[in-house]
């Protein structure tokens, strides 16, 4: 068994051809590019199994070699995934199903007959790869960059591969990120947390492609560095494979959650006060707003207008198009990993990134709920919008870890302060205004809210 460490990027094709001239690679390649045909089977039952239990079974054909491979799906963290996998080389092109032993095979899949596996679909691809090789400090770094063109073949079904792949050899996952960073700011590359094999069950079923990733497990007792860690990830986890099914499907109800994982991040990001000095994240809250400005409106313009519905595909496409959205994912990883945020903090906001959140949550949404001040929308609600900022960092802190909180009916207080917040967006109208009264005054009464400002 090995470790496998890589980062995927979705390109064009004309940026595929760019990498090969790219002075950044050509400085570093160490190998010159080398062609390769692979033919990969992929294997399951037809219930699925494989797939539920997380791990992808090839038969690859390259040149005159066979090659059995078996993955588990590992870590998969905004792009960089981390997994297992076991090779063997094999005479002819049929699984050799005595290979799959209990040293590698699932616990969960124990009872299962492997004779039952059948081929599912195809990734049939041409790949250049370049060994790409420096020096990071005192330490080698050794990346193994492969230029992948083809497709994915699942019955009728089919879909282009077309994407870098930036596999780590020698050196920290870091460099990974470093690198790839170093690219998109030239190139439009768009981190993609989805496999190859998840793009077959996707062609095969198009509902299997998992849309949000598991939620952090957030404890009262976590260092607050650790949670806003955690909960950052997963922000920008999500708003990546979200941004890769809108890309897929363009369903409209998508690129609102995408868009809203973006919000959460930087309303986030704003409640740290001095965990976070300012000039920590100022690059990032920059690229933030940028994203959110733009998007907003669109997604605001398309709740009532079919025809803005209708042309978003084709305006996300043009975005993806750039080099922002990759190169805002990819530093943002990169800061999440450096742990950007601790850079030149004083010792006030080293107490409280080291603070428990049990201790440090409840005073964040106690000062942010008072300086909301809820009974003056109740005499004037056409004022309510200036609040959004606010809301949105008390929300996304109830939505991602009220149960690091001692707060009575917590659910009830996040689902209520989000009506409030859907009404602040809403277009002013005598109708709105009443629902805004209404929903302030329910929101400043609950028992949970009075706790807080008491």
């Amino acid at each position: 068994m090995q470790k496998e460490t890589e980062i995927k990027l979705r390109a064009s094709r004309e940026t595929l051809a760019a990498l090969r001239e790219h002075p950044l690679l050509k400085k570093r390649n160490k190998s010159g590019w080398q062609r390769h045909e692979l033919f990969n089977q992929y294997y399951d039952t037809p219930e699925r199994h494989l797939a539920r239990a997380k791990v992808a079974l090839r038969l690859r054909r390259d040149g005159e070699q066979f090659i059995q491979t078996l993955k588990s799906r590992g870590q998969s963290v905004a792009g960089l995934s981390e997994r297992n996998e076991w090779d063997w080389y094999l005479d002819k092109a049929k699984l050799d199903l005595k290979k799959l032993a209990d040293d590698c095979w699932p616990a969960s899949l124990a009872d299962l007959d492997k004779k039952t596996l059948k081929p599912i679909f195809t990734t049939d691809f041409v790949r250049e790869k370049a060994e790409i090789a420096w020096g990071r400090g005192k330490a080698r770094v050794v990346i193994e960059a492969a230029l992948d063109l083809g497709k994915v073949v699942a019955g009728k079904h089919a879909e282009d591969i077309c994407e870098l792949e930036l596999e780590l050899r020698q050196g920290e996952p870091q460099a990974l990120l470093e690198l790839a960073a170093e690219l998109a700011a030239d190139l439009p590359l768009m981190p993609c947390d989805i496999s190859k094999a998840e793009r077959g069950y996707r062609l095969h079923d198009p509902d299997s492609y998992s849309l949000s990733l598991p939620s952090p497990p957030i404890e009262p007792s976590l260092p607050l560095d650790d949670a806003f860690a955690a909960l950052a990830w997963y922000l920008l986890g999500n708003s990546q494979r979200l941004a890769e099914q809108y890309r897929y499907n363009g369903h409209w109800s998508l690129l609102g959650d995408w868009l809203q994982q973006l919000i959460e991040l930087r309303a986030l990001l704003g409640s740290l006060g001095q965990a976070a000095p300012r000039v920590s994240s100022r690059a990032l809250r920059e690229q933030l707003d940028a994203l959110i400005q733009d998007w907003r409106p669109m997604i605001d313009a398309g709740q009532e207008d079919e025809g803005v519905r209708q042309s978003a595909p084709e305006a996300f496409t043009h975005e993806l198009d750039q080099p922002r959205w990759g190169l805002f994912s990819l530093q943002t990883s990169l800061w999440l990993l450096q742990r950007g945020w601790m850079t030149n903090r004083n010792n006030r906001g080293e107490r409280q990134g080291t603070a428990e959140l049990g201790n440090w949550l409840p005073r964040l949404l106690a000062d942010e709920a008072q300086a909301l001040q809820l009974p003056r929308y109740e005499r004037q609600p056409e004022d309510l919008a200036e609040q959004r900022p606010r809301m949105e960092r008390l929300l996304v802190w109830l939505h991602l870890a009220r149960t690091a909180l001692d707060l009575p009916e917590t659910d009830r207080m996040y689902g209520e302060l989000a009506k409030l917040y859907a009404l602040a967006q809403r277009p002013l109208s005598d109708e709105c205004l009443g629902a805004r009264v209404e929903q302030a005054h329910t929101v400043w009464t609950l028992k949970p809210w009075k706790l807080l400002t008491k």
